[in-house]
């Protein structure tokens, strides 16, 4: 039975099934779900099936996906050619000890598109592949610290995780240390990883220099999604590469979720020459993967016909026939013109968006770029994690937001970037940018406003 909505004026969906389940889940696991990432509001909602570019939930109603399991489905749920080759595939073997032309096929995709990446290594995540990418830095330079930028999010490698959440107190050095990802993580973490501020052209190399000898690589994603889905300036790019250039540093472009910005992915984009990049998501049609790839010589850390490998790098399902069969039909998919139309419906959702804003007059700002997109409940838009940070008022408002949108039937990431797939047309843009509007007209929450 539907209820009544009385802030968004449309019946409340029955979430009666998801209720049950969620009851089942919190009999097994923590907190009651497999995932810190699953949003609860106040708790989850259970999916049954994915179509095209919607979700049906277990109680029957039909969402448009803008979380795409976290960017990763870029054509959308259930694509045919992929369907259709995995069918194939699951008949054959799913896993095995030894290599396949799969694999190969896949990697030759990928070294032919990304002008950084010469050789490739699989694994099976992107937390995976940043982890090899900065044990590749550390082996190539015999160096162990680590530069990175305050609220990026790398996956959970413990120096990797060092910043994701900020800085906290000073150190001896007097450098502010980075927040450890959980309680109990080694304090020695936060002695080699120095966070720097993201577009911070003047002070990158002031911040770098004093300790530049010990660095071995600055890990960086070139519009930081969980930070804000920050743009990067000229200027920026710039000092980045002379800073890294000047003092032998790597630098490790982590594309796991922008590698959709385009054919050849971010950081050809922003003129970014990365030493490394790593890759996953979209590169696996929608199965577990995650690629870390860059110059040969570097890349052979991982091993050489002459020499035994300084990293050891395996997986048990690394480089499955699964996934890299799935991985190469989804990324065949991906021709320019697909990256340009995916790019035009951003432009259209994007531009529909800050023409609302202008209209209301509302301190509402919108970032991101190709199939991307991000709403800020600020004025200007932000620059950096610390300007990208919600008061308690703009949470509450954007937790509106996302209430009104899931009212709407569409499913809005909170606190994260909304994402576009191949199925989708102007039309569902239209849509996304009237049901924005209609959110606006109705003016501000209050603060126990649930819509």
């Amino acid at each position: 039975m539907l209820s009544q909505n009385a802030n968004s004026g449309r019946p409340a969906p029955d979430r009666a099934r998801s209720s049950n389940l969620y009851r089942r889940g919190q009999r097994v696991f923590p907190a009651g779900v497999s995932r810190a990432t699953i949003e609860k509001d106040p708790l989850p909602i259970y999916l049954e099936r994915g179509e095209g570019a919607y979700v049906v939930d277990v109680d029957g109603n039909r969402l448009l996906d803008l979380n795409n399991n976290f960017t990763t489905l870029i054509h959308g749920h259930g694509f045919g050619p992929v369907v259709e080759a995995i069918g194939d595939v699951l008949r054959q073997g799913t896993c095995f000890a030894n290599p396949m032309e799969h694999e190969i096929a896949l990697a030759e995709l990928l070294v032919s598109r990304i002008p950084a990446v010469e050789h490739v290594r699989f694994v099976n995540s992107g937390t995976e592949a940043v982890m090899y990418a900065l044990k590749a830095a550390r082996a190539f330079t015999g160096r162990s610290s680590i530069v990175r930028f305050e609220g990026a999010y790398h996956g959970a490698y413990d120096w990797a995780e060092a910043g994701q959440n900020g800085v906290g107190e000073s150190g001896v050095s007097g450098r502010r240390l980075p927040k450890l990802g959980y309680t109990g993580a080694p304090k020695a973490i936060a002695d080699s990883v120095i966070v720097v501020d993201f577009n911070d052209a003047s002070g990158l190399d002031a911040a770098i220099a004093p300790v530049a000898a010990d660095i071995a690589a600055i890990l960086v994603d070139p519009m930081p999604s969980r930070a804000g889905l920050l743009h990067p300036s000229a200027d920026f790019i710039a000092a980045l590469s002379a800073t890294a250039r000047k003092h032998g540093i790597l630098i490790i472009a982590d594309e796991v979720l922008n590698l959709r910005q385009g054919f050849a992915g971010a950081s050809a984009r922003y003129g970014l020459e990365p030493d490394l990049v790593v890759a996953g998501k979209i590169i696996g049609g929608g199965f577990p993967i995650g690629a870390v790839g860059g110059r040969a010589d570097i890349m052979a850390v991982f091993g050489a016909d002459d020499k035994a490998p300084l990293v050891s790098q395996g997986g048990t399902f690394s480089a499955n026939p699964v996934s890299m069969i799935a991985g190469r039909i989804a990324m065949e998919a991906l021709t320019p013109g697909a990256f340009d139309r995916l790019e035009e419906l951003g432009d259209r959702v994007r531009s529909g968006l800050a023409q609302v804003i202008s209209k209301r007059g509302v301190p509402f700002s919108v970032s991101g770029a190709a199939s991307l997109f991000r709403v800020h409940p600020k004025k200007d838009l932000p620059a950096n994690y610390r300007a990208a940070q919600m008061s308690a008022q703009e949470a509450s408002t954007m937790r509106a937001l996302s209430r009104h949108f899931l009212a709407h039937g569409i499913l809005l990431p909170f606190g994260a970037a909304a994402c576009l797939s191949t199925p989708m047309t102007t039309a569902e843009m239209d849509r996304i940018v009237a049901v924005f509007d209609d959110f606006l007209a109705q003016g501000e929450p209050s603060d126990g406003d649930k819509r």
